[in-house]
């Protein structure tokens, strides 16, 4: 029995987790919490329960979101994320995101999967000539981000002032000091201003 807890913001949208999920033999929903982040989690294969199911809390989550982004994939996946899908996926791929995200496996959009292969490939083709793998650019949203970080503000404000979610921010804030190699914000702001990413 794969046991699955809920948050999400809406009570009308738990009750319809809820019951999808309670259809399908095999799933049992321990808990369904409100969530104000934005964002609607799945966490399946709950075996310690304690009324937390956010991101944070670790292991296999299945995101339903309307702001997914191809950049956010690898950032997602190495958070948890087994799955981003649309807030209106058919019930039949958000059943097999749940039981796939407790086997271990992970479901990608196929049109974020092209964007991971042609992200990976020149990484790959520099790594086999020994040359150093430059940064992968910043998105136009990461820019964004980067300099409201420079601003000093912070997720809570930064997702209000883009009308995203905290969560959001926090995928971005994370590919930033990846595409960075930062460890801070404030060595990402830093890196920032060097290299022009940031105007004083």
């Amino acid at each position: 029995m794969i046991r699955v807890a809920i948050a999400a913001a809406s009570a009308v949208v738990r009750a319809g987790l809820e019951a999808l999920l309670a259809s399908e033999p095999g799933l049992e929903v321990v808990g369904a919490f409100a969530d104000a982040a934005g964002l609607d989690a799945l966490r399946p294969d709950v075996s310690l329960f304690a009324g937390d199911v956010s991101l944070a809390t670790g292991g296999p989550a299945v995101v339903l979101t309307n702001e997914a982004q191809p950049a956010w994939t690898p950032d997602a996946l190495r958070s948890g994320v087994r799955a981003l899908l649309p807030r209106d996926a058919p019930p039949a791929a958000i059943l097999a995101a749940v039981n796939g995200a407790a086997s271990g496996m992970a479901l990608i959009d196929p049109q974020e999967l092209e964007s991971l292969l042609a992200v990976s490939a020149p990484a790959q083709a520099m790594e086999a000539t020994g040359t150093a793998t430059p940064a992968a650019p910043l998105t136009p949203r990461e820019l964004e981000v980067l300099r409201m970080m420079a601003d000093g503000a912070a997720n809570k404000e930064i997702a209000w002032r883009l009308g995203i979610s905290e969560h959001t921010v926090k995928f971005h804030v994370a590919s930033i000091l990846g595409k960075l190699d930062a460890g801070t914000r404030t060595e990402a702001v830093a890196r920032g201003l060097r290299s022009g990413l940031i105007l004083i």
